[in-house]
């Protein structure tokens, strides 16, 4: 797999999956930064699906459409450092924190706690990786320096 990564590969690292994982793959990918986020939940209940704008495209939906998503859209230089949350068999509950100490939350606060972030201080949120069935049944986070010289947001 190639990325728009700096030069360094130290500066990738990898939030190891969370949630039961039946189901189907899916991954979000783009070129560039991410520069927002929506998530669609159930009722109050558990996340059905994700999807990321890289620059100004977005990508295909992971999961489901249901409802209205909880949708947040980052500043220049703003970039998602931190995703916790909750799961069970579904993912219940995920927190999307960004470097400028904004955060999205969404779904609600139920079953066991984790919490993902970078081991780089500089890299941020690339790609998201998992699987679903009905709804979100597990998450994975990849992480990774952003090669901005290139790329306009």
């Amino acid at each position: 797999m190639c990325l728009s990564l700096a030069a360094q590969p130290q500066f990738y690292s990898f939030s190891p999956s969370v949630g039961s994982g039946s189901g189907s793959p899916y991954s979000i990918i783009g070129e560039g930064r991410i520069t927002a986020i929506r998530v669609w939940e159930t009722y109050n209940s558990n996340i059905r699906g994700f999807q990321f704008r890289y620059g100004s495209i977005w990508s295909p939906v992971a999961g489901y459409t249901y409802g209205e998503a909880q949708e947040m859209e980052l500043f220049d230089d703003e970039a998602i450092i931190q995703i916790s949350g909750k799961y069970a068999h579904y993912v219940q509950w995920m927190v999307f924190t960004t470097n400028k100490g904004r955060s999205l939350c969404v779904g609600q606060p139920y079953g066991y706690s984790f919490n993902m972030y970078p081991t780089h201080s500089e890299a941020e949120l690339r790609f998201i990786s998992g699987r679903v069935h009905g709804a979100i049944t597990s998450i994975q986070a990849h992480w990774a320096v952003v090669d901005t010289s290139s790329n306009s947001h």
